[in-house]
């Protein structure tokens, strides 16, 4: 008897030890499922409760790195909503939006979406299992019908780039660095993406378009990056002035915030950054 006591003790060491987050993070979940139903905004379109919950955020620190942690037999899941980069500010609103509108309140509900949205097919097992080329992600969540890659039928014209940055420097990520038969792995995924058609609105034509982009609308940044997709993303959101500007996690030093430019302007900004691609949550 006292033998199966301690075997379930492990098991339940090691189901935690899968799952890493703090009772700040709960807090914060807490909070934001909280909002929801005191404003009632589960009855508003899905972009509208994201653009809500992810102004909610404002304010918040950008935190990096928070999902690499040393490789393991199995892919840990790290929720961190007390710091968040952009990635991880897009899909938590996105988790946010989907859990409210179903009516699904509660970290439980919360962990579970998120394995949903950041794995591929809904699975984690190991880190290769992780979504981590944007461009994957959108494949994977349209498939799946979560998201819909709008950007073509708005006026969007071909990406052409071949994606290889992971497998061209895996000592930049600490799992691929600590054990190199991923990389294999990864190249993999990588010719899988290349063989896909994507589009793209570039900088220029985006002041001309935004007409076409909704509130909670999720965007993501192309750049001019050797072998990288997307370098950025945020959520869309109007401002009083009319335009489409960006909610998003700018960068270490720098809090939750929206683009004081419009996101058109704020792309001319930067010379790495040449285009948008526009993804509607369903």
């Amino acid at each position: 008897m006292r033998c199966f006591i301690f075997i379930l003790f492990l098991f339940s060491i090691t189901l935690r030890a899968q799952e890493i987050y703090s009772e700040k993070d709960i807090e914060v979940c807490t909070s934001k499922y909280t909002l929801a139903i005191d404003s009632e905004i589960a009855q508003k379109p899905i972009g509208d409760v994201i653009a809500v919950i992810g102004k909610s955020f404002i304010g918040t620190d950008y935190e990096a790195s928070t999902l690499d942690k040393p490789a393991e037999e199995a892919e840990p899941l790290i929720i961190s909503l007390t710091g968040l980069d952009c990635y991880t500010f897009l899909e938590s609103a996105l988790v946010f939006g989907r859990t409210i509108k179903s009516n699904s309140f509660g970290f439980d509900a919360y962990k579970k979406e998120l394995v949903n949205i950041r794995y591929r097919d809904g699975k984690r097992t190991d880190y290769i299992s992780r979504l981590h080329y944007f461009t994957d992600w959108i494949y994977d969540l349209q498939k799946r019908g979560i998201v819909k890659d709008i950007t073509k039928e708005i006026g969007g014209i071909r990406y052409k780039k071949e994606i290889n940055f992971m497998s061209s420097n895996p000592k930049s990520y600490k799992q691929l660095r600590e054990t190199p038969a991923l990389v294999k792995r990864i190249k993999k995924i990588e010719n899988e993406i290349n063989g896909r058609e994507y589009y793209y609105i570039p900088e220029g034509n985006l002041a001309e378009l935004e007409c076409n982009i909704n509130d909670g609308d999720l965007i993501s940044i192309t750049t001019t990056i050797k072998g990288l997709d997307v370098s950025h993303v945020g959520i869309a959101v109007r401002n009083d002035d009319g335009r489409i500007h960006l909610l998003h996690s700018p960068n270490v030093g720098y809090k939750i915030q929206i683009t004081e430019k419009p996101l058109a302007d704020y792309l001319e900004g930067n010379k790495k950054q040449t285009g948008i691609i526009v993804v509607r949550p369903l």
